[in-house]
């Protein structure tokens, strides 16, 4: 898929718009970067679930020139930062924010190379998870790449316990979300047509999940 060079003037940003900036995002970009660099494929659309701040859009989009990076988000003030982040990188390969849930039928996108999702799945509802893996498994042709990134209990218990002091917070702050059991995850992809290939331990007791599209 080819696109026309950004123009940053030709998308007018909401009134007030700032870019937005998360300590997370910026402690985390270079690892994840290093393993989308890795499974990625060369070229094609990489759709960005929730991409909240904007922060990691940015950075994989400059690192990755020959793939079109289609960020997204549900929360408006999100995608407005996304669009500041955007018109202030002008790249071309870059695309305007998405409204998009992942719990509607409609993700106002086709097909995809892959799918990125970081940091969600915990601070969403389980169908929120629901929902992505099976969209995911819908959108990906034979061969494509889901990636999640994200903290994650393994075998019915947590990693370390500042995730499991942090599953305690998400918790208290909404009942319905918390630290995922990585083996409930992948028995969703299973369901939509999706392998966990690889496992990748991560700094600061996360993990990157790389799932591909079965034939």
């Amino acid at each position: 898929m080819t696109q026309a060079p950004f123009n940053p003037d030709e998308t007018p940003l909401p009134t007030g718009a700032v870019r937005r900036r998360a300590p997370a995002a910026e402690r985390n970009r270079e690892a994840i970067l290093s393993v989308l660099t890795r499974v990625l494929p060369p070229t094609g659309v990489v759709l960005e679930i929730a991409s909240g701040t904007g922060q990691h859009a940015v950075h994989c989009a400059a690192a990755l020139p020959q793939i079109v990076w289609q960020p997204s988000d549900p929360d408006e003030a999100s995608r407005d930062s996304i669009a500041a982040w955007r018109a202030h990188a002008g790249f071309a390969n870059l695309g305007a924010p998405l409204a998009l849930d992942v719990r509607s039928d409609d993700w106002g996108i086709g097909e995809a190379a892959a799918i990125v999702c970081i940091n969600m799945i915990h601070i969403a509802p389980w169908e929120a998870a629901e929902a992505l893996l099976r969209g995911a498994g819908a959108r990906l042709g034979a061969g494509g790449v889901l990636y999640l990134y994200g903290p994650y209990r393994r075998n019915g218990a947590h990693t370390a316990p500042s995730n499991e002091a942090f599953d305690a917070q998400l918790r208290a702050t909404d009942p319905r979300w918390g630290v995922r059991d990585m083996e409930a995850v992948e028995e969703l992809g299973a369901q939509a047509g999706l392998t966990l290939k690889e496992v990748v331990a991560m700094p600061a007791n996360n993990f990157s999940l790389v799932f591909e599209k079965s034939a």
